[in-house]
């Protein structure tokens, strides 16, 4: 299984980065413009924590967007790419347990996710270093963060039959869940009632864990987000592991 797992592992960091100027560069442009335009238009009206500016407090929830889109555009992507082409077949074949597929497929995810977000934090940081007060909180939720995106890549590579499934998929649940998750605000700016509407939002929990370990401080507790995320990995693997080992909409 591990010899297995490591090859199509392989695989997949290669296809994502042959194409990296594409699939790394591409998200890493992206946030430096949401850094220069929302870092430039609210400096100077939005305070969010004590001694932290708006555009130190932008760039951990930048990073973390990165993680958690690429991640899961990563598995989901070459998933159905890989059933239009018909290409799946090889893979089918080969002696590749379900386990397999999930370490290799998640595995390339958060390989993915983690390289893209190293490469925002890299170019934004020149802007204006946020500081890191906890760094192992901040690789927590970035590790764990982008498993659960690859894994809920996975899902929607396995449901969807065609390109525009798949955008509606992105389109529709998991861009609105990463804007409405504090990316660009703290949830306690919000009313009252959109404050506990954020709370009902897993990737809230994600984006305000890991900007805890750049400033030490937090929407919630830490604590509580590690028991959100880790609980939401928990069910979306076993959802993801239960549907590969069907075969749900691969051998059909």
């Amino acid at each position: 299984m591990l010899a297995g797992a490591r090859t199509l592992y392989h695989k997949e960091v290669l296809r994502f980065w042959k194409v990296s100027f594409q699939t790394v560069g591409a998200p890493v442009l992206t946030a430096v413009l949401y850094l220069l335009i929302f870092g430039h238009v609210l400096e100077d009206h939005v305070k969010v924590y004590d001694q932290v500016g708006y555009t130190s407090f932008l760039i951990p929830g930048l990073v973390m967007m990165s993680v958690l889109q690429n991640s899961f555009a990563n598995s989901s992507s070459s998933l159905i790419q890989s059933k239009i082409t018909g290409n799946l077949v090889f893979l089918l074949v080969a002696p590749l347990s379900h386990w397999a597929w999930f370490v290799a497929y998640v595995g390339a995810s958060v390989t993915r996710g983690l390289v893209v977000g190293a490469g925002v934090l890299a170019v934004t940081v020149w802007f204006a270093p946020p500081g890191m007060a906890q760094p192992l909180w901040a690789l927590v939720f970035a590790v764990l963060g982008a498993a659960l995106m690859g894994s809920l890549g996975l899902i929607a590579g396995l449901w969807a039959e065609k390109f525009d499934q798949m955008a509606a998929f992105q389109n529709f649940i998991v861009m609105p869940m990463t804007f409405l998750a504090g990316v660009f605000y703290s949830i306690h700016s919000l009313p009252a009632f959109w404050q506990q509407a954020s709370h009902l939002n897993p990737f809230f929990y994600m984006i305000d864990g890991f900007r805890h370990g750049f400033f030490g401080v937090s929407d919630v507790s830490p604590w509580i987000s590690l028991a959100v995320v880790g609980s939401s990995l928990i069910v979306v693997s076993a959802i993801t592991l239960r549907l590969l080992a069907s075969g749900y909409k691969l051998r059909s």
